[in-house]
């Protein structure tokens, strides 16, 4: 049972940081126009990833534009990815 907490402590920290760092970017939007404006948003989205995935399905799922399957699907991945980014994070934290 510890086990289980602690992966979904690592995956709750991962989606957190995704949040986080998406909301940023939407407070600074970069045109992709600027030099590195592309290369910043796909850096950014390698970080805020989950966050703008489960956001997206959440909204085609109450406009009924996916299937349930299609929605938990993508909420697996977004959790899994959140998994990767907290156990990132984590490393990060306790190295400083």
């Amino acid at each position: 049972m510890h086990d289980v907490m602690v992966a979904l402590f690592i995956m709750t920290v991962g989606m957190t940081t995704s949040g986080i760092i998406a909301n940023l970017y939407r407070l600074i939007p970069l045109k992709s126009k600027e030099p590195g404006g592309r290369a910043t948003y796909f850096a950014v989205m390698v970080v805020a990833g989950p966050s703008v995935l489960f956001d997206n399905a959440a909204q085609a799922c109450r406009k009924k534009e996916c299937s349930q399957i299609a929605f938990w699907l993508a909420a697996a991945v977004a959790a899994y990815w959140s998994l990767a980014i907290g156990m990132f994070v984590i490393e990060l934290a306790l190295a400083l």
